[in-house]
């Protein structure tokens, strides 16, 4: 949401973002405002649609996936999300959550930063999002791992023909190029037993059912925490190890 609004604001002359939080009634909102160039009624009605954007394809392109991504996240804390936009004018976009009276659930001491250690494991990170690969590669350093990272499915089975990794973490959808699923397969051609696990900013699907019939690991849902990436990680690696 917050890089959309950067984007409509690229040529407004005095910028300003508005993030505020409140409670209506029994909801939970999060309202983020801009006062950039405003969604045209007919782009409304597509907005949250995969691969849809109205960005000029190019190194700073979107894909189309962020605000579908955005709904598929909210939805599944059964939200919703509110969109009112004024062409020229800006566009306010709210975030509703279900309120909870339920305590948080207790710090599981079994799954902390220091059990999730790596060693040096070199792995292979493959997403086409490069703000994505930068936040993988920071967290898989912090867990003491060995980050590569490239763009595309191409890309990451081009590496694989001449070095190896402990494990591959690998997103589902890639536009354009190979998916997830073309990327496992030809990766396995060339490294049989290569371990990997799954990431998709939207729910399991049959796509992702043949990755792992294939042998990949399991499927990390978009967003996901340091904690869960990390025990993932290391339960894969651990498998492989046969710990």
């Amino acid at each position: 949401i917050l890089l959309n609004a950067g984007y409509a604001m690229r040529q407004t002359e005095e910028p300003l973002l508005r993030i505020k939080t409140h409670n209506r009634d029994n909801m939970v909102c999060i309202e983020i405002t801009d006062n950039g160039e405003g969604i045209p009624e007919d782009y409304l009605e597509r907005i949250f649609e995969p691969f849809y954007t109205r960005k000029v394809l190019g190194r700073r392109a979107g894909t189309g996936l962020g605000m579908a991504v955005v709904y598929s996240t909210v939805k599944d804390h059964r939200g919703y999300v509110d969109i009112q936009s004024e062409l020229n004018h800006g566009t306010e976009i709210t975030l509703f959550f279900q309120q909870t009276e339920a305590e948080a659930a207790p710090h599981d001491r079994e799954t902390s930063l220091e059990d999730m250690q790596g060693k040096g494991e070199r792995i292979l990170v493959v997403d086409d999002i490069r703000e994505q690969r930068e936040i993988v590669e920071s967290i898989l350093r912090k867990l003491g791992y060995t980050p590569i990272s490239v763009a595309s499915g191409e890309e990451g089975v081009s590496w694989l023909t001449e070095h190896q990794a402990d494990l591959v973490i690998l997103d589902m959808i890639m536009d354009p190029g190979m998916d997830g699923l073309e990327t496992f397969r030809r990766m396995k051609e060339i490294r049989p037993e290569q371990k990997a696990v799954i990431t998709s900013g939207f729910t399991e699907t049959s796509r992702v059912l043949a990755v792992q019939e294939l042998g990949a690991g399991e499927f990390i849902k978009k967003p996901y925490s340091i904690e869960r990436l990390g025990r993932v990680i290391r339960t894969e690696l651990d498998r492989a190890q046969g710990a």
